[in-house]
């Protein structure tokens, strides 16, 4: 058994591994983009939040020097500068020493919740609040330590923030000095910031649970909304896989006024044309097999019966077999001219109608067996293309002249009315009953059903072609007293001006 090559296992590949759908795809760009702005949103809430929070406590601890001052007693501290700035040493004149002092600041500052206070002498935590309303920080030896060094460093409060075992502070530290006392302490504010922003984290916490309940009622309600839209194109992609030359009849529901109902018509509308012109080579094709038949059967009966040692029969069934092959070179031309009419791109312009009947009848003058008379030409103009008008008008003349007895009148002109205009043909032979008027104009078909006219019997098929070519049509009405009218209907060019015309009947008796 032989295995499979490269291009097998190429193929193989692209029938095992498909795309992702359209719809997961939709579905993650929605839930994509919702996840982004979402997380958007709660950043800037949570960083402005916790940035307020912040401002917030850096109040409160820069509020500690007025509250300081307060209890040294100075009467306002906003006129004082050493209140009012952070950067100033506090001096303490009205007590016994340092320790008086920060004794005093402690028992009267007592702190809030999440809030620590410590009176540091000469580096050493001295006092600290008895209450239970704050948390100790009197055995943090780093941060006294840190507290201690940053104010001996710069001389004056500093502001900073400080992890440790109890979690993230943020702390004042205000160093505090008596003349005359060699003592040096360090008043130290704290505050638990993971306290203070827990509301602001819980909030996040509680907006992320919101974020992914939102998340999933997007992806649920998204993923019902893309499979009603794309519903569709699984329809138009079920239904293309459903449609062979054998049953092109299947076609999509169009309900509604979206853009996806305005692609399911245009496809049904595609599938109209597309089923049409299948049909359509398909009787071409059963119509060439019928018409096909007749000759090649005759011709090979003449062969299969002929004499080869007659000369006589040789020659006539040498003149039958070419006449025949005439016969089906004739059919192959007209049906090849048949597919170019209704394939081809006219070459549109605007064309004077007066003139084209005027060409008319220099054309038919040369068919002979009958009397030509050609009334005088419209005045106006229609978009066409003159040379394939003049094929279909002669083609018309020419099935008057081998339908109508030698010597009998044929009249051509042409009009326009408010329906357009027409390039007639008038005979008075035998017409063509109501039940044929329609029939004449398919392939291979013939009013009468007679072959002894020559002819393919595609003759008037073109004409249709090149009438529907110009947006117009062929029909057949009967000629006053006998006979038959076709005329090719056409519109008109939007520039006309449709005046009436007062038609102009020739003398019989002249010449062309």
């Amino acid at each position: 058994m032989s295995e499979p090559g490269p291009d097998g296992d190429n193929q193989e590949m692209a029938r095992t591994h498909r795309p992702i759908p359209a719809r997961v795809r939709i579905l993650a760009a929605m839930l994509a983009v919702a996840c982004v702005g979402l997380a958007v949103v709660g950043s800037i809430t949570f960083l402005v939040q916790r940035d307020r929070v912040l401002d917030e406590v850096d109040a409160r601890l820069i509020a500690q020097i007025d509250r300081l001052s307060s209890v040294a007693g100075v009467a306002d501290p906003a006129d004082d500068s050493a209140a009012e700035t952070a950067g100033e040493r506090i001096d303490v004149e009205d007590f016994a020493d340092v320790d008086d002092y920060l004794h005093a600041v402690v028992s009267r500052l007592v702190p809030a919740r999440n809030e620590a206070s410590l009176a540091i002498i000469d580096g050493a935590a001295r006092y600290r609040p008895a209450t239970l309303s704050g948390f100790d920080v009197s055995r943090d030896d780093e941060l006294i330590a840190r507290a201690v060094a940053e104010t001996e460093a710069s001389g004056a409060a500093v502001l900073g923030t400080a992890t440790t075992e109890s979690g993230a502070l943020r702390y004042i530290a205000i160093p505090v000095a008596m003349p005359g006392d060699p003592q040096s302490g360090v008043y130290l504010r704290a505050i638990d910031l993971e306290a203070e922003l827990a509301p602001v984290t819980a909030a996040i916490i509680t907006y992320g649970i919101a974020a992914g309940i939102v998340l999933l009622a997007v992806g649920v309600v998204g993923w019902g909304v893309t499979g009603r839209l794309l519903s569709p194109i699984r329809q138009l992609r079920e239904a293309a896989e459903g449609i062979t030359l054998a049953d092109l009849s299947p076609r999509l529901p169009a309900d509604g006024n979206d853009d996806i109902s305005d692609l399911t018509r245009t496809v049904n509308s595609m599938l109209d044309r597309l089923e049409d012109s299948v049909d359509g080579q398909r009787r071409l094709l059963d119509d060439v097999r019928h018409e096909l038949k007749t000759p090649i059967t005759i011709v090979r009966g003449h062969l299969e019966l002929m004499d080869p040692r007659d000369p006589h029969d040789v020659a006539t069934t040498r003149e039958i077999g070419i006449a025949e092959l005439d016969r089906m070179t004739r059919l192959v031309e007209d049906i090849d001219l048949l597919a170019t009419v209704e394939s081809d791109s006219y070459t549109m312009m605007d064309v004077d109608i007066e003139a084209l009947t005027a060409r008319m009848g220099e054309l038919v003058a040369v068919i002979p067996d009958h009397r030509w008379f050609v009334e005088p030409g419209a005045q106006g103009s229609l978009v066409g293309d003159p040379d394939r008008l003049l094929q279909a008008w002669l083609q018309l003349a020419d099935n008057a002249a081998k339908y109508t007895p030698k010597g009998s009148p044929i009249e051509i002109g042409s009009g326009i009315d408010e329906a357009g205009a027409s390039l007639w043909v008038r005979d008075h032979g035998p017409g063509i009953p109501d039940d044929s008027r329609e029939r004449i104009f398919r392939r291979f078909d013939r009013a009468s059903g007679r072959r002894s006219v020559g002819g393919s019997g595609l003759g008037l098929a073109i004409v249709e072609a090149i009438a529907k070519g110009h947006g117009g049509r062929c029909d057949v009405t009967e000629t006053p007293g006998g006979g038959a009218t076709f005329a090719l209907r056409l519109p008109l060019a939007a520039t006309v001006a449709r005046t009436p015309v007062e038609p102009v009947v020739a003398d019989r008796e002249g010449t062309p």
